[in-house]
């Protein structure tokens, strides 16, 4: 090993002991809270056979349930029994629809919480059956996970209750998207089915159906409009996996190719004269947190290959080793713009891509049309913070 290979190999353990530091107490609230909430409940999704599902129709009883909660908690429709109106409303983390009406579930929560109206929101979808590009919206999936994380980033006023493991009440309600709404008066009968209001876009509805709905409910009086159709993200229900078995090896059967690049190759990639927000990540075969990582690269590039998104990934290692990379490359299934730096001055490579990198591996840079680098890491990433990053950046965004 050369001189120069010592330094890059010392300065990057250092700087991902350094950075691994940093990321644990960055992360370590979450990490306690997601294992605190689910010590008492572990997520299974099952395999589950196609079926027709019919949503419940007006006049119907309550279906019971007995479901996990993102409180640390299970809950049952008997939990509920002192409430006037119970809604139920099937909802879930990735769906921009879900998420655009987020607040609007938590203003509602708050207005009606002295009036004996009881919110209950419940994610139907099934880990099993969603696509990594269904998540270009969000930051989180849709596992009971991601949703305690959900829950308290959003600061959820009413229970968040998991059904993803074999739907056993989302079966019995049958929703057709996220999100669907269901209100149930005192004796439990469903008085109104169907969206919260018809204007998708964040601040430019209310909630004003299902409002309606409520207020008719609350006086004994019958809804109007009682029941409508519900714009949103389908039910992910378990027996789509199959489809997602298929995209899957689909691109793990995708050719991977390793490209050269020198300096002046990397000033153009670093320039980014795209459309796109463009992510970059450095890295080497012999840094061990880069091998690590490497496969959140790939999913952060899964779940935004649909939107104004691309990722780059570029091996420091040296040429000679180009064989290594590509094959490295290829079993982590990198079907994507692959390069490896083909000059030996690795300090001009440091130059290229950003003077204010001290030249520690890995290291990514979101970067801008025009070349704004809007983030940058030296060290490990953490994958909440940037996936989070991408999704709240003005060219991607969480609604449509």
């Amino acid at each position: 090993m050369n001189t120069l290979r010592l330094y890059f190999l010392v300065i990057t353990l250092c700087t991902f002991n350094f950075s691994c530091k940093q990321q644990k107490e960055k992360t370590k609230a979450v990490e306690a809270l997601q294992k605190e909430e689910t010590a008492f409940f572990k997520a299974s999704p099952q395999e589950v056979p196609e079926q027709t599902v019919v949503t419940l129709k007006v006049g119907a009883q309550a279906p019971k349930f007995n479901l996990p909660g993102t409180d640390g908690k299970f809950h049952k429709l008997s939990d509920f029994n002192k409430s006037n109106v119970l809604i139920i409303i099937f909802t879930c983390n990735h769906c921009p629809t879900a998420q655009a009406y987020e607040e609007r579930m938590i203003t509602l929560t708050e207005d009606y919480k002295d009036k004996g109206v009881q919110v209950v929101a419940i994610s139907p979808n099934s880990i099993n059956g969603i696509l990594l590009n269904e998540l270009g919206y969000s930051d989180l999936g849709d596992s009971f996970e991601d949703m305690i994380v959900r829950a308290k980033d959003k600061g959820y006023n009413f229970p968040y209750l998991y059904d993803g493991d074999t739907h056993e009440a989302s079966l019995k309600y049958g929703p057709v998207a996220t999100p669907h709404a269901f209100v149930f008066n005192n004796e439990r009968i469903l008085t109104y089915v169907g969206r919260l209001d018809g204007s998708e876009k964040p601040g430019t509805g209310n909630a004003d159906d299902i409002r309606a709905a409520i207020e008719a409910t609350l006086k004994g009086e019958p809804v109007t409009l009682n029941t409508t159709k519900t714009f949103g993200c389908s039910v992910k229900w378990a027996w789509k996996n199959q489809y997602a078995k298929k995209i899957n090896k689909e691109w793990q059967e995708k050719t991977v190719t390793l490209n050269e690049i020198d300096v002046n190759g990397l000033k153009e990639l670093i320039k980014n004269d795209s459309d796109k927000l463009r992510l970059i990540n450095i890295w080497a075969t012999w840094c061990g947190p880069c091998v690590l990582e490497y496969p959140e690269f790939i999913d952060i590039h899964r779940m935004f290959e649909l939107r104004d998104f691309e990722f780059v990934s570029v091996s420091a290692d040296h040429l000679e080793s180009k064989d290594k990379a590509l094959a490295f490359l290829q079993k982590k299934s990198s079907a994507l713009d692959n390069y490896i730096f083909s000059e030996k001055d690795k300090y001009a490579l440091i130059e290229a891509v950003d003077p204010e990198w001290n030249g520690a591996l890995p290291y990514t840079a979101l970067i801008e049309p025009g070349g704004k680098i809007v983030f940058r890491k030296m060290g490990p990433i953490d994958p909440f913070e940037l996936k989070q990053t991408i999704v709240e950046h003005p060219m991607i965004g969480r609604y449509y």
